[in-house]
């Protein structure tokens, strides 16, 4: 028996298989306390919407239902105290989203190009100081963004709303398409301008087809932001008709009495659509997040 067959055969022996895995134990066991922690929260909601709220509300509160009551699936779609239903709110929030992720794909193709096709001077400290508008916090220019606003009757515009969360995610995206850009190899641009293509021909006819993974995680990320932004949301929009979901829901919270179980049932439907739209497309996600990371 040859030397690499011996140890091919000793590191299948039974003995250095069960160390390997007695070796593995405590990283099953933290990836397990992980997941226990990662999912409760979802697994309280559950049995706080699918249990009688008095049972919710005993201490100490039980960790499985006791009973099962799906009447708060129902009443959240039913309008109460004029502040609307969740389905508006859900669509609401799904045109919201929807237009802030297509008016960010294209201002965002515009601004990586520019910062990835050509060299100019100051390049690099433009797209620092994009990046560095990052810092800046919403709650320090939401004041003044309401007075403007309010001056010119903008409020209560779900398109107005639109611009201001794509003004305030559009930097990071604009960085994340930068660095798809960068991998696409100088050679491929130079070939299709000596082929006859415009520099934007060489954007709509080269880049952005080979782009497309970057393109898709720029789009979940301007989804993501404009469908769970509430503070320009909850400032600007006032007319109950057009309330987004987390406006609405968190208008169901009062000092006299808050519906615990409509309020979980409607935080669990509002959970739903971004998670299927996610896994829809979690792979090109990941592939258009990483891209750029490094460069052969």
């Amino acid at each position: 028996m040859s030397n690499q067959q011996a140890i091919a055969t000793t590191a299948s022996s039974p003995g250095i298989l069960l160390l390997r895995w007695i070796r593995r134990i405590p990283l099953y066991v933290l990836v397990l306390l992980f997941c226990i922690i990662t999912a409760f929260p979802i697994y309280w909601m559950v049995v706080s919407v699918i249990q009688p709220v008095e049972y919710s509300l005993n201490y100490p509160p039980p960790l499985y239902p006791l009973a099962v009551d799906l009447s708060p699936f129902r009443e959240i779609f039913q309008a109460e105290n004029n502040l609307g239903r969740i389905d508006y709110w859900i669509g609401n929030s799904i045109v919201l989203s929807s237009m802030t992720t297509l008016i960010c794909l294209f201002l965002t193709v515009l601004g990586a190009y520019a910062l990835a096709g050509k060299r100019w001077r100051g390049q690099g400290l433009f797209g620092l100081l994009l990046l560095m508008t990052q810092m800046l916090p919403e709650a320090l220019i939401v004041i003044p963004l309401y007075a403007t606003l309010d001056k010119l009757n903008l409020k209560n515009n779900l398109f107005v709303l639109a611009l201001v969360d794509t003004a305030f995610i559009l930097p990071i995206c604009i960085w994340i398409l930068k660095n798809v850009f960068d991998t696409i190899p100088n050679e491929m641009r130079d070939a299709a301008m000596v082929d006859g293509c415009t520099r934007m021909g060489v954007l709509w006819r080269i880049m952005l087809p080979i782009s497309t993974p970057g393109l898709v995680a720029v789009g979940v990320v301007a989804f993501f932001h404009a469908w769970n932004e509430y503070l320009f949301a909850a400032s600007l929009i006032s007319n109950k008709e057009i309330y987004t979901a987390p406006v609405g829901l968190a208008a169901m919270i009062s000092m006299v009495d808050t519906p615990i179980d409509r309020l979980m049932a409607g935080g669990l439907l509002f959970s739903i659509f971004p998670l299927i739209f996610y896994l829809l497309v979690q792979r090109y996600v990941v592939a258009g997040l990483t891209a750029g990371a490094v460069k052969g």
